[in-house]
């Protein structure tokens, strides 16, 4: 597996867990926003490997926007949970392609 098969994997977890209502909320605020932090540079790092190999970008670019936002109760939220979808259908979506 590919570092940045990896690193979305890792982010797309991550961003599921912040995505669970009330549970994202609590991990965030009891943390002082340091997750949001954690996961923006995360997010970064992805994006910077995945466009090093040519690789899809999306899910990396909407965890920098739900990382950047992700204050925000209700938009926070459903960024966090586009984001997982996104991150983990890019590691998926591109295992089903090799076995085709």
């Amino acid at each position: 597996m590919s570092a940045t098969r990896i690193m979305k994997l890792i982010t797309g977890i991550a961003e599921a867990v912040l995505a669970i209502p009330f549970l994202g909320g609590l991990i965030i605020l009891s943390n002082a926003w340091t997750p949001l932090i954690i996961m923006l540079v995360l997010h970064i790092l992805t994006l910077v490997l995945a466009v090093r190999v040519q690789g899809p970008t999306p899910g990396s670019i909407v965890g920098i926007v739900a990382s950047a936002l992700g204050w925000i109760p209700f938009i926070g939220w459903m960024l966090h949970a586009a984001a997982a979808i996104l991150l983990l259908l890019e590691v998926f979506s591109s295992r089903l392609q090799r076995r085709l």
